[in-house]
């Protein structure tokens, strides 16, 4: 039977085809991946499978190191395995690693990750300029300090595969169709990484990766149904419904970015009076804080400034609380979520003006509807890299 893991690729030559995995088999590392370690029993009756299917099923993923039996608490390394194998299965996280990349208009992002999609190094490095020559050449750069600190720390692993995440539109995971802010159309991003660093290499738009990254291994683990916001320097919107990422061709558009919030708001780029991107991007604040304060300030310090009191920061933060708040219970109106789940780099304001959010989210939702599960995703642009590397992980397990 073949084996449902391909070579991993260690130097830049043309990258292996990645055997998928289907049908049951798919379905089981997926559980075990997902939810693991899980019991034998436990998978049985999650799929419907007969134990003795289940053991034929599973036999070629304990093979091939895909899973492994994980010691109960009670066991040690060197406990003896008398009859049947009893221990849960699990997968190794350390048995793969994956490299992800998120580029904006002037930095990339980068971030090593097992299978699990810890993250175990992160870099970064600017772009000087957006050319598509350069820009591989800065990611190839960043994979290679990536893949010299996993030799460091565990000399016989290597890279399987490379994902690359940005704002804009991607056809089939591998051509870029639209970028604006890299002034790209019709790249094959994929084929061009492809060649330069030796790897299997899947591109994503950055909402559609990070929304995958949550819905399998963060704030939405577990939802059958959620929603994803993003506040930064765009707004953000993901959406999971029946436990799979709804896709569009306009997800790169950022559509929520024109929603109303405020009718006596500032007007934004877009013409849009008290629009989400007037209201909620970093670069908006920034200069309504500059302007009423009368000197330069950055985000954190508005937030800051705000925390500790100051009557126009706190005017500023709340008003863009308050927008907050009516967007997420828009969002929650809409598609009825389980969760909602903000992120992105300004997700901060959730926090600073906590008590203004709740003041716009009840006041546009019905006094009946339960209390929104709201949880928050840390802003750290490494975790959007981290998504550039689960799509990279789904398409090495899914075969995408």
């Amino acid at each position: 039977m073949t084996s449902p893991l391909q070579p991993t690729v260690s130097a830049p030559s043309a990258p292996t085809a990645w055997t998928p995995l289907s049908g049951p088999t798919r379905q089981i590392a997926l559980e075990v991946l997902l939810d693991g370690p899980l019991s034998r029993s436990a998978l049985s009756q999650r799929l419907g499978l007969s134990p003795g299917s289940l053991t034929r099923l599973t036999k070629p993923l304990l093979d091939a190191g895909l899973l492994v039996e994980a010691l109960t608490p009670a066991e040690t390394e060197d406990a003896p395995r008398l009859g049947r194998p009893a221990q849960p299965l699990d997968v190794d996280p350390s048995s793969h690693h994956f490299v992800g990349v998120k580029l904006t208009g002037d930095h990339a992002y980068a971030a090593l990750t097992d299978l699990r999609a810890g993250v175990l190094a992160a870099t970064d490095a600017p772009l000087d300029a957006t050319d598509p020559e350069h820009v591989v050449d800065v990611v190839a750069t960043l994979v290679d300090e990536l893949v010299a600190t996993l030799a460091t720390v565990r000399p016989s692993a290597s890279v399987t595969g490379l994902g690359v995440s940005l704002g804009g539109h991607v056809k089939r995971r591998t051509d870029v169709t639209l970028a604006d802010h890299l002034g790209w159309r019709d790249l094959p991003l994929a084929a061009l990484l492809s060649e330069r660093t030796g790897l299997r290499t899947v591109v994503e738009n950055d909402i559609v990766a990070v929304t995958e990254a949550t819905h399998w291994f963060g704030e939405g683990h577990g939802c059958s149904r959620f929603a994803l916001v993003t506040i930064g320097a765009g707004i953000g919107y993901g959406l999971v419904v029946h436990d799979e990422a709804v896709e569009s061709p306009e997800a790169g558009l950022s559509l929520l970015s024109h929603f109303p919030l405020a009718p006596d708001g500032p007007v934004g780029p877009c013409g849009h009076t008290g629009c989400a991107t007037a209201m909620l991007t970093t670069g908006a604040l920034v200069t309504q804080a500059s302007r009423h304060l009368g000197r330069d300030v950055t985000y954190d310090q508005l937030l800051d400034l705000a925390a500790a009191g100051d009557p126009v920061a706190r005017d500023l933060v709340d008003a863009s609380g308050r927008a907050l708040g009516r967007l997420m219970a828009a969002v929650a109106n809409f598609t009825m979520p389980e969760r909602v789940v903000l992120g992105g780099e300004g997700v901060r304001l959730a926090e600073v003006a906590a008590d203004a959010v709740q003041h716009g989210l009840h006041g546009d939702r019905d006094p009946r509807t339960r209390p929104l599960d709201i949880r928050l995703q840390s802003p750290e642009l490494a975790h959007w890299a981290r998504g550039a590397a689960v799509v990279a992980i789904q398409a090495f397990v899914l075969g995408r």
